[in-house]
């Protein structure tokens, strides 16, 4: 590798740690982010009442929705403490691709996304009733893969919003339209996982996430650059 690509993969390295120090720091997204998902949690299967075939059956789609609105909240502190202190724009002077800010927050994002997800399943296995240890490792693949379509979304229309007044309420209306086939093809993947005990059936699911994610990256990282000169 050039010196260059290595100087690119140190600033990306080195701006998720920044965030990552900063959101351990502050602690306020990490508080309201953990609290905010187990209420969902707890909350949906409070009203699917104590039938438990009705709760396994929405284990999986309990978790995306504590995941999604968890990650929403999160993204949108992204550019928070550089647009509070002016610093983006001194950031985007390094003589760096601008791509590296970008993919240096959506590591972070997606870190932050991982260990909120290791939380909420056995808390999801616990309050659903169901299986997540009979192939943990594929349910952990999907996992992996849902939750890094979901943070390079968000991550890049945070940007897109940084500097608006309205950019808490605009965020989730513009990320989810974009994001449902990444939701969708997690909360089937993740089903036939946690309900049937059938990894093979969610083979195809897999697959697609990984398109999805893939075709994503490039389109969000080449577009970035751009995105941050408005």
């Amino acid at each position: 590798m050039s010196k260059a690509g290595v100087g690119d993969v140190a600033a990306v390295v080195e701006v998720a740690r920044k965030d990552l120090l900063l959101e351990l720091r502050s602690k306020e997204v990490v508080v309201a982010t953990l609290f905010f998902s187990g209420m969902v949690l707890v909350i949906l299967a409070f009203a699917l009442g104590p039938d438990e075939t009705a709760l396994r059956n929405a284990a999986a789609g309990t978790l995306w929705t504590a995941l999604a609105f968890a990650g929403v909240t999160s993204a949108s502190q992204s550019y928070q403490s550089e647009l509070d202190e002016g610093a983006l724009e001194q950031l985007l002077l390094y003589p760096l691709p601008r791509a590296t800010l970008f993919l240096g927050k959506l590591v972070a994002n997606w870190l932050f996304m991982l260990v909120l997800s290791a939380l909420l399943l056995p808390l999801s296995a616990a309050v659903f009733g169901a299986s997540i240890a009979q192939h943990l490792p594929w349910l952990l693949l999907t996992v992996a893969l849902g939750t890094f379509g979901f943070s390079l979304i968000a991550t890049f229309y945070a940007a897109l919003t940084a500097n608006l007044r309205a950019r808490e309420s605009l965020l989730p209306v513009l990320i989810f339209p974009i994001i449902v086939p990444v939701i969708l093809a997690s909360v089937r993947a993740s089903s036939e996982v946690m309900l049937l005990g059938n990894p093979a059936e969610s083979r195809g699911w897999v697959q697609l996430l990984a398109g999805f994610d893939l075709v994503y990256l490039v389109v969000c990282t080449t577009i970035f650059p751009f995105v941050v000169e408005e």
